[in-house]
C-alpha cells in the first residue's frame, strides 16, 4: 500500500489518501489522472489494467486500488 500512495501522491502531491472514502467524488481523480495511475501501476507492479478494469468503482479509494492491483497480479 505505502507504494501506491507514492504513485498517488506522484500524480496529485498533498492529498490524504487513506482518509478521502471516494476519490472519484472528491474530485481527487479525475480521467486523465487515472489514466497516469494506469499506467504508474502497470509498469511499477508488472500488471494489465485493461480497459475493463478501467471502471469507477477500482478506482474509489485507496482499498479498491489495491484490490484492483491485488487482483491482476495473481492471474
Amino acid at each position: 500500500m505505502d507504494r501506491l500512495i507514492e504513485i498517488l501522491e506522484e500524480i496529485k502531491p498533498g492529498v490524504e489518501y487513506k482518509a478521502i472514502p471516494d476519490l472519484l467524488e472528491a474530485k481527487i481523480l479525475d480521467s486523465l489522472k487515472i489514466v497516469q495511475l494506469v499506467a504508474e501501476l502497470n509498469d511499477e507492479f508488472d500488471i494489465e489494467i485493461t480497459p475493463i478494469d478501467v471502471v469507477p468503482e477500482n478506482f474509489r479509494n485507496v482499498d479498491t486500488i489495491l484490490a484492483l492491483v491485488e487482483r491482476l497480479s495473481e492471474e
